[in-house]
């Protein structure tokens, strides 16, 4: 155990983790830093389409087998999943509607690409090597989690919006997701002669760009946290704690059984710990309107991202290391 901590300790000396920790800890002191969002939104765009075009390069390059449809069902599978877990563990901590709860579990059976990403290029910036079509799972979680909490608040007869088909062309045609799987599709087509030739623009930069966009984020989440005091209760502190360990315990089983690398069970452990808070929002602002957005976010963004930033990744991934070392 001892040394499984001192791997995550040292995990933690990482340029992008650290640069979250900064963002985060200026929002608590008050400080006037920021970004301003016409530059956020670029970066966001712009560590989309590096992630989802080297994710296609890699798939073209590994080809489609059983391993990567294994794979898939079973990210479908943990995504449909999670959110019942969730929504037990969250009405045993704290006293929360059923809606709310609902809401808040799909939060957490979809994932957060930014906690992905940052994971990826720690595990770049460590030479441990992962599946290329780990990004194709990413995309691949994102909505059926949003299916699970609809069907338990339908289950405990609570009204449901009837905007199904309205609620998916949210979900499906939110930005972040067709430009990541637009990517894909691109980097995939096109493969290692279509990297070749935008290389220096989607490699060499994109950890210098990732440090500013987790600087902005720990901002967000910071000033989030300071906004949303009033609605924290500790069972709902626990809960965001929790929920992302468990998560991660079942993503570890499962990229075992899948017989993933090392650096591809980190990332599906990452993925099952991680929360939406891009495109689940913007689907439960269509299905159910009169769920609390401010308590999702709030455990979400608030609480779990930093929490898996500063403390999950680099945990997930000593716990790899230390299971598959020879």
């Amino acid at each position: 155990m001892r040394e499984m901590l001192t791997l995550a300790g040292e995990n933690l000396n990482s340029p992008m983790i650290l640069s979250f920790v900064l963002g985060l800890s200026a929002a608590l002191v008050r400080s006037d830093l920021s970004f301003p969002e016409a530059i956020a939104k670029g970066m966001s765009l712009y560590l989309l389409f590096a992630i989802g075009f080297k994710g296609g390069v890699g798939v073209a390059a590994h080809g489609a087998d059983a391993r990567l449809v294994a794979a898939l069902l079973a990210g479908v599978v943990l995504s449909l999943v999670l959110p019942f877990l969730a929504f037990v563990l969250l009405r045993s901590l704290a006293q929360v509607s059923i809606i709310d709860a609902a809401a808040v579990a799909g939060h957490y059976g979809s994932i957060s690409i930014v906690t992905f990403l940052t994971a990826s290029a720690l595990l770049t910036e460590r030479g441990v090597p992962a599946e290329s079509y780990m990004v194709a799972i990413a995309a691949a979680m994102e909505a059926p989690a949003i299916l699970s909490a609809l069907w338990l608040v339908a289950w405990r007869g609570e009204g449901v919006e009837k905007q199904g088909a309205k609620a998916w062309r949210e979900i499906l045609l939110n930005g972040s997701i067709v430009l990541l799987v637009g990517a894909f599709v691109i980097g995939w087509f096109t493969g290692q002669d279509g990297l070749a030739q935008i290389e220096s623009f989607i490699v060499s930069p994109f950890k210098g760009v990732l440090c500013l966009f987790l600087l902005d984020m720990g901002l967000v989440a910071g000033r989030g946290l300071l906004s949303s005091r009033g609605i924290l209760k500790p069972g709902m502190l626990i809960f965001a704690v929790l929920m992302p360990l468990t998560g991660a315990t079942l993503g570890l089983a499962a990229g075992l059984a899948l017989g993933l690398s090392q650096g591809g069970v980190t990332l599906l452990m990452v993925l099952c710990a991680s929360a939406s808070y891009i495109a689940v929002p913007a689907a439960m602002r269509v299905a159910l309107p009169q769920a609390n957005p401010g308590l999702s976010l709030t455990l979400s963004l608030g609480l779990t991202f930093p929490f898996n930033l500063i403390l999950g990744i680099p945990l997930y991934l000593a716990v790899t290391e230390f299971i598959t070392r020879p």
